[in-house]
């Protein structure tokens, strides 16, 4: 059965506060795109049935707000430290971990590897995935999240929010 990777970036931050770069918050426009994108999720044929983030504020507060459209209670948000600036080598063995009995996961992160996850996963060459912007990954022949690795997936769908003139 097949495996759908949804990787999502966290939303735009605010660099106006004085904290750490883990405890970064959205910014204005963060809080406007996240909702957008969630909701064309909600809209979109496939689904995630787990949310697993970075516990970073930027990414969590991200994936609240994917939680509270798509109707996934915020308390079944899955949190890994290991996705906090970790490169692909890493994140593959976030995603290995990932239980079986779920067939589409969000995985909200960082770049830039989350960028590099998505070159490496699909051999596609997306040279940023921007703030919120979200990609679809389908892996067909896939029976278990820990079988997923470089050129095994298709990207399915990109999105990502629309810069206003």
């Amino acid at each position: 059965m097949a495996r759908d990777l949804f990787v999502i970036r966290h939303a735009k931050s605010d660099w106006s506060f004085d904290v750490s770069d883990f405890d970064r918050p959205l910014n204005t426009r963060g809080f406007t795109d996240a909702p957008k994108i969630a909701e064309r999720l909600k809209a979109y044929a496939t689904k995630p049935e787990l949310l697993v983030s970075s516990p970073a504020k930027r990414a969590l507060t991200t994936a609240q707000l994917f939680a509270s459209q798509l109707e996934i209670p915020i308390g079944a948000i899955q949190t890994d430290a290991r996705i906090y600036e970790a490169l692909p080598a890493t994140l593959l063995k976030v995603i290995g971990e990932f239980d079986d009995r779920y067939h589409s996961v969000a995985l909200f992160g960082h770049n830039p590897g989350l960028t590099l996850l998505i070159n490496y996963l699909t051999d596609e060459q997306i040279y940023n995935l921007p703030p919120c912007g979200l990609v679809h990954i389908r892996f067909d022949s896939a029976d278990n999240w820990a079988s997923i690795s470089g050129g095994l997936g298709s990207q399915l769908w990109f999105t990502y929010p629309k810069q206003e003139a």
